[in-house]
């Protein structure tokens, strides 16, 4: 019985073959998502150790930012690419849920986040949700609340704009692009909470600004920023 069972699970596997998210090939039984040797040789950062790091310091001066970090460095048609890829356009939820609890773990341990009350990740127009089925940095967000053991939430912060394209424009006007797009539902929730924002990459950090910009007019106590992957 158990060798008919092997034959159905190897019968499968050929017809359905379980491939790595980040580099496509096929995944050995031990293995989950993202193949061994693509998790070891995966561009983690160190961000979530210093107060004082790329990510943060695109905030200085802007926003009272109480942490800012990313796990990866992401380059175009690298394997951090495809898993994002995988995760955003292909339905691979699993990938951010796997990926944010890599997240969480790293937060856990981070003396900077080790107060945080509520996570919320940067949340899609109605339009552009309907259209993709699902919001991907909820998923990223339901991993690293769930190694936190904190609470999450998609309904406090509200995406009311469908904006543009951000790809071609500078940071000012990516900037420009976001404001007042962003308000918050159920204040008395965010006041004087400590709020992590999670997003799946950061590039100028314009759309997590004008985040941030929501959560502080609406009286949250400290605001801190985590996103898988920081576009060098």
């Amino acid at each position: 019985m158990l060798q008919v069972k092997q034959w159905c699970n190897d019968l499968i596997g050929l017809l359905f073959p379980n491939l790595c998210n980040a580099c496509g090939v096929a995944l050995y039984h031990s293995e989950y998502l993202i193949c061994t040797k693509c998790l070891y040789n995966l561009p983690f950062t160190d961000y979530h150790e210093y107060a004082d790091n790329r990510v943060a310091r695109q905030f200085w001066g802007r926003l009272p930012i109480n942490a800012a970090m990313a796990m990866l460095y992401f380059r175009k048609g690298t394997k951090v690419q495809n898993l994002i890829h995988n995760l955003k356009y292909n339905g691979r939820t699993d990938v951010g849920i796997l990926l944010g609890n890599m997240l969480g773990e790293r937060l856990r341990t981070a003396t900077l986040y080790q107060d945080i009350d509520l996570v919320i990740p940067v949340p899609l127009h109605r339009k552009k949700y309907k259209m993709r089925g699902y919001n991907q940095s909820m998923f990223i967000a339901e991993g690293i609340a769930a190694q936190m053991g904190t609470g999450i939430s998609g309904n406090h912060l509200i995406r009311n704009t469908s904006t543009e394209s951000q790809t071609k424009k500078s940071r000012y006007n990516r900037y420009e692009n976001m404001k007042d797009v962003f308000q918050v539902e159920f204040q008395e929730d965010i006041m004087g909470k400590h709020v992590l924002l999670v997003d799946d990459v950061i590039t100028t950090g314009a759309t997590l600004e004008a985040c941030a910009d929501a959560l502080f007019a609406a009286e949250a106590g400290k605001v801190s920023i985590a996103s898988l992957a920081f576009a060098e």
